[in-house]
């Protein structure tokens, strides 16, 4: 799709929100018009096919939103950015009772995780990808001889898994935490099936959302 044919879709689709969208939902965005109190904070990746309002049902105001290439949250002595401003805005400010970290299948970030050949060329997303370094090597370590669908499998799941710690490193999460004040959970996002699978916060094993208990 070339530029302008892209332009005129979105122009188009602001048009339909300004005549049809907000209209029918005037006294919601008016609600919204001078603060937001997020349900969650959502912290997922920057993959156009991860829509998080779409696969969970919800609507603006609802999630406070973190979006990056692979869903990474550096350790908190490690890098000071956007995410960790995010974080601490998320916490301190907002304070959101729920963190969510979402992995999803079919991943670049954890397919370059998995092929360093992949993200040849590019300098910035090899630096950024070092978050996950250690994701690489659990899989390299214990899972070397797994094929390659199950090693992306498995290296999407152990991410969100080391995000989450990662997250822990935060201050402002931890205080939080110790509170009883904020809960965090992992979740990977089937694009494929539309499953969402989330992870045992003491085994670590991810089962499917919604599913027979």
């Amino acid at each position: 799709m070339k530029s302008q044919e892209a332009l005129a879709r979105i122009v188009e689709g602001v048009k339909k929100f300004q005549a049809e969208v907000y209209p029918a939902e005037r006294e919601m965005f008016e609600r919204l018009r001078g603060r937001q109190q997020p349900m969650a904070m959502f912290i997922t990746c920057a993959d156009s096919r991860v829509v998080p309002n779409l696969f969970t049902q919800t609507g603006p105001g609802d999630f406070f939103v973190e979006r990056n290439p692979g869903n990474l949250v550096p350790p908190y002595s490690d890098f000071v950015g956007g995410v960790s401003s995010g974080v601490e805005y998320g916490m301190l400010v907002l304070k959101v009772p729920l963190v969510i970290i979402c992995g999803h299948t079919d991943c670049g970030v954890m397919k370059g995780l998995l092929h360093a050949d992949q993200v040849n060329g590019l300098p910035a997303m090899q630096e950024w990808m070092r978050h996950a370094s250690d994701v690489r090597h659990r899989i390299m370590r214990d899972h070397s001889n797994a094929p390659d669908e199950e090693k992306l499998r498995l290296i999407t799941e152990y991410n969100v898994l080391a995000q989450i710690e990662n997250l822990r490193s935060h201050p402002s999460v931890d205080a939080r935490v110790l509170r009883e004040e904020v809960e965090i959970r992992g979740w990977v996002y089937d694009i494929g099936d539309g499953s969402v699978w989330s992870a045992d916060p003491e085994t670590g094993r991810f089962s499917k959302v919604g599913a027979p208990g």
